[in-house]
């Protein structure tokens, strides 16, 4: 750690503990302490302090611990890293270390959701944000049209904004494919509704170099070293 110490949501991040975003959520809940004085959005950890949170030490974690996981979210299972949520991902597939989400999938989507420890590759992941693929197999509730899957692609309103265009390839009578580069709330049904379609099932299958393949639901597995070294460089 630097002199003057690190951010407070950084720290927590690199501990494991969740990502950035959610640890400003607990900070401004009141749940971190450092050194047993209530953290704020401004505080900053100093080398030998202690952090605290909801009373549970979060220490940082050391490189040889980290990990990178896959998993094959099921419906109904939410990417939170709050244990007061009875569905929260982390209770689900209990694993051995502390891990969080790196970004979301709506609790009502399936597929591929990357899990880690490691901030700094969730913060790069974060910050690299939109112009990364993600891969998706959706079911809506009538017949695609040519009409419609050139609108998907072309862009839509979403959220005040049109959306960038991607790639649709039509898979099946009332099934597609589609491949955004970007990550708005519930986008995909979002558009879908616009074009007053109805989806009906969605899943993940793709998240940049990381395949779902056919890791079956609520199982998970490791990232492979060669997976990893390839998703890094495509961050840069």
């Amino acid at each position: 750690m630097e002199q003057e110490g690190v951010r407070i949501n950084k720290y927590l991040s690199d501990a494991g503990v969740c990502s950035r975003r959610e640890a400003d959520r607990l900070i401004e809940d009141g749940a971190v302490t450092v050194d047993g004085a209530v953290a704020t959005l401004g505080t900053r950890v100093l080398p030998g302090q202690k952090v605290k949170v909801r009373g549970k030490e979060a220490a940082l974690t050391k490189k040889d611990d980290k990990v990178v996981l896959a998993f094959h979210k099921p419906r109904g299972v939410e990417c939170t890293s709050d244990r007061s949520n009875p569905d929260n991902i982390i209770d689900y597939i209990h694993y051995g270390k502390r891990i969080y989400t790196v970004g979301r999938l709506d609790k009502n989507s399936s597929g591929l959701i990357l899990l880690t420890n490691d901030g700094d590759l969730a913060n790069r992941i974060a910050k690299a944000g939109e112009g990364h693929e993600k891969e998706y197999l959706v079911r809506v509730d009538k017949p695609v049209t040519p009409e419609f899957l050139q609108r998907m692609a072309h862009g839509v309103p979403v959220l005040g904004k049109k959306t960038a265009p991607c790639k649709v390839q039509q898979i099946g009578e009332c099934f597609f494919r589609i491949v955004l580069i970007q990550g708005m709330n519930r986008q995909i049904r979002r558009m879908c509704e616009y074009l007053e379609y109805k989806v009906v099932a969605l899943k993940r299958v793709r998240v940049m170099n990381i395949l779902l393949g056919d890791l079956p639901s609520g199982q998970y597995r490791e990232v492979t070293p060669k997976e990893l070294a390839e998703l890094k460089k495509m961050l840069g």
